[in-house]
């Protein structure tokens, strides 16, 4: 299981890339497409256009590491996000997605009020 680092950002691309692209495909999605720093203390997650094949992309201090998951019987769940190249996610949506989860859910539940008991 990939364990970010505590000061690492982890964003996600919303569009599909290519797949056949290796770690020097991915800097250049994260250059041009994302307006990323791929030497900066990020991580930066794509899929595939059936969205059952994530790659991950970050720099480890001499580095590049590319990791891939595909997923047998099931897809990915990414939100629909219109107008953004990517979007910033937290170290417990990343596992979700990793699980095959919809990651976005797990921010919506803001939790429980209750001021008023009468």
């Amino acid at each position: 299981m990939l364990a970010p680092t505590e000061d690492m950002q982890l964003f996600v691309a919303t569009t599909p890339v290519d797949m056949r692209k290796s770690i020097n495909g991915l800097i250049l999605e994260v250059v041009h497409s994302l307006g990323g720093n791929p030497q900066a203390s990020s991580l930066y997650i794509f899929r595939n256009k059936n969205s059952n094949l994530i790659k991950a992309l970050f720099w480890d201090y001499d580095g590049f590491v590319l990791i891939q998951k595909r997923l047998e019987k099931y897809k990915f769940q990414f939100p629909k996000c219109a107008g953004t190249a990517s979007i910033q996610i937290s170290k417990p949506q990343l596992r979700w997605l990793l699980s095959g989860f919809e990651f976005d859910r797990i921010s919506k539940n803001k939790g429980l009020d209750y001021s008023d008991y009468c």
